[in-house]
């Protein structure tokens, strides 16, 4: 599959106010997200490392101990393993690729 049009994939709802459109390469997850204002996704830590990468809007986040707004144009990598969280400041869409494959994402199947 090498061309992929997310806007043709099936979207899904991990957490309230986190539509997520996720396909995967062979070693990456890739998650386009449409995020309601003031969504959050709780603290948590899974093996895969992130790279968020906000294409609009902002999201407050905590990765480990660091507390930041990341912007649109700007991205954030959270390490495997560390505690992060994030937060819509209001409306926001974000790509989130994650390193190895990820099955699951807040509880759903995304294979």
């Amino acid at each position: 599959m090498p061309l992929i049009d997310p806007s043709e994939l099936p979207a899904r709802q991990p957490r309230p106010g986190w539509i997520g459109r996720f396909f995967h390469s062979d070693n990456m997850t890739f998650a386009y997200y449409e995020v309601a204002p003031h969504s959050e996704v709780h603290r948590h830590h899974h093996p895969q490392e992130e790279v968020w990468h906000i294409i609009e809007g902002e999201l407050e986040m905590s990765i480990g101990d660091a507390v930041m707004v990341v912007r649109a144009g700007q991205a954030a990598v959270v390490p495997a393993g560390v505690e992060h969280s994030a937060r819509a400041n209001g409306p926001c869409r974000a790509i989130v690729v994650e390193h190895p494959l990820r099955q699951f994402v807040g509880g759903i199947d995304i294979r």
